[in-house]
């Protein structure tokens, strides 16, 4: 497969993309990891959410 004289451009471009989706899973997995422990010391701390649930039902 032979993608031209735009081969750099178009690798480069899907180089690109894949970082950057890369990038925003791993952000968000420490995003939910840090709020479901913010989640568990607020609960510990006697506050508690309306829904009822505590942060361990949460899957």
């Amino acid at each position: 497969m032979t993608l031209g004289p735009y081969a750099t451009f178009i690798v480069g471009s899907y180089a690109l993309v894949a970082a950057v989706v890369a990038i925003l899973i791993v952000w968000i997995a420490v995003d939910h990891r840090r709020v479901k422990a913010r989640l568990h010391e607020l609960e510990a701390s006697g506050v508690s959410r309306r829904s009822g649930r505590s942060a361990t039902d949460v899957s």
